[in-house]
């Protein structure tokens, strides 16, 4: 855990390093690029959640919930575990 703690520190740094090499118009114009996509994703998904709001047909059906275990009519063949049927053959035949 230290190893991989190490590890992502020296890769950090070396990000930072990257960052700061950077000019300062390039750093400006990526700050202002990650800016505008989440400025356009936030506006997206405002528009989604006013738009599924909006909608007249927003019922919510409240039920119980069903076991679906016990919503099965029809059983399958119970399956045998043939080993224990083997060791159990075995134990219990007289010899």
């Amino acid at each position: 855990m230290k190893k991989l703690r190490a590890n992502m520190d020296k890769w950090f740094d070396r990000l930072d390093e990257r960052w700061r090499l950077l000019p300062i118009r390039k750093q400006h114009q990526y700050t202002l690029y990650f800016f505008v996509a989440y400025l356009i994703l936030t506006a997206g998904v405002l528009f989604k959640v006013w738009y599924d709001a909006g909608k007249p047909d927003n019922n919510m059906v409240i039920g119980h919930i069903e076991n679906p275990v016990l919503k099965k009519k029809e059983r399958p063949a119970v399956l045998q575990d043939t080993l224990s049927t083997i060791l159990k053959n075995r134990i219990y035949e007289r010899k």
